[in-house]
């Protein structure tokens, strides 16, 4: 996302040891040379990267509740979901958005791409916006299991308050449709 080349913080790659491939991430470990000359291991989560939508229908957002393994427990969230290789990020969001939820977009918006957690991983989620919807049926994968809701923005906030919202991007999008419903825009 950066487009600055070099920089005297920059670390200096020595070597890659894999360790884990899965079906969505892999795991190494890199030797690096710091910038004063001395050495270290960084473990880094290599991931395919993902998409987002903050989808507005009728002054509500889409959200999907669904478990989540690593938490132990459901999450309300936007729709999202992970790049395939070589996958636009405009038509995997496009395609989440019809999967997760039944509905297709007309005009559909970059509205930041934005890095999960870069002290140890590559992933970079896509956000976008539509307000222009229209219902169908949703498609799921098989192994995804998904309850549709339209929310208000005073439960999203209490959403967030009361932990049942605690994703990073969906409380990003939660913030930009604030700030929309206040100025008109996205943050343009």
């Amino acid at each position: 996302m950066s487009n600055r080349l070099t920089s005297t913080l920059d670390e200096v790659t020595l070597s890659t040891q894999p360790i884990f491939e899965g079906k969505i991430i892999t795991l190494q470990v890199d030797t690096v040379r710091l910038p004063n000359g001395n050495t270290a291991t960084r473990e880094v989560v290599r991931h395919p990267g993902a998409v987002a939508v903050l989808a507005i229908h009728n002054g509500k957002m889409l959200v999907v509740d669904q478990f989540r393994q690593p938490m132990g427990r459901c999450e309300i969230e936007i729709p999202a979901g992970k790049l395939e290789p070589g996958e636009d990020p405009k038509e995997a969001a496009i395609r989440e958005l019809q999967e997760e939820t039944g509905y297709r977009c007309g005009e559909i918006k970059l509205l930041q791409s934005f890095y999960t957690s870069p002290g140890f991983a590559d992933e970079i989620i896509h956000l976008y916006v539509t307000e222009e919807l229209e219902s169908g049926e949703m498609s799921p994968d098989e192994d995804e299991f998904l309850e549709l809701s339209e929310i208000t923005l005073d439960e999203a906030y209490r959403y967030i308050r009361e932990g049942r919202i605690s994703d990073a991007k969906t409380i990003m999008a939660v913030y930009a449709w604030h700030l929309y419903t206040m100025t008109g825009k996205f943050g343009e």
